[in-house]
């Protein structure tokens, strides 16, 4: 998060170096706005594009699913136009898509960075369940 402030320090340094006058209230506007727009692009990444999997519930950016309402993992189509789980319009680049059955036999699909793991964590659950 560091990087918008050193853009400014240097930019700054740069000035003073070419002999021309500073303008050092303006750098440290350009930094605080750098550091408030990595801040702010941190905090949507960390919110929007989280996964988490509990004994109970599978979390995907903003929307939890109860793991209860899933009935397949493996085996699964996902169909053009299929829910996609967090609230996208689709999969989040460099996520791996996995399809799963609801129990009440509509398709969604989650994601997640390591697709395989999280269909094993899934199937793990749906076997202690049974």
């Amino acid at each position: 998060m560091t990087w918008g402030p050193l853009f400014a320090l240097a930019g700054y340094c740069l000035e003073l170096l070419a002999g021309v006058r500073a303008h050092a209230g303006l750098w440290l506007l350009v930094g605080a706005g750098l550091l408030a727009l990595t801040a702010l692009w941190v905090y949507a990444r960390r919110r929007f594009l989280s996964v988490r999997l509990t004994g109970t519930e599978l979390w995907q950016g903003g929307e939890q699913l109860p793991v209860d309402r899933i009935a397949a993992v493996d085996d699964v189509e996902a169909p053009p136009g299929t829910r996609v789980l967090g609230g996208g319009l689709g999969v989040p680049r460099r996520f791996a898509e996995v399809p799963l059955r609801l129990t009440d036999g509509t398709v969604v699909l989650a994601w997640a960075r390591d697709g395989a793991a999280l269909r094993e964590a899934l199937r793990s659950g749906l076997r202690d369940r049974a």
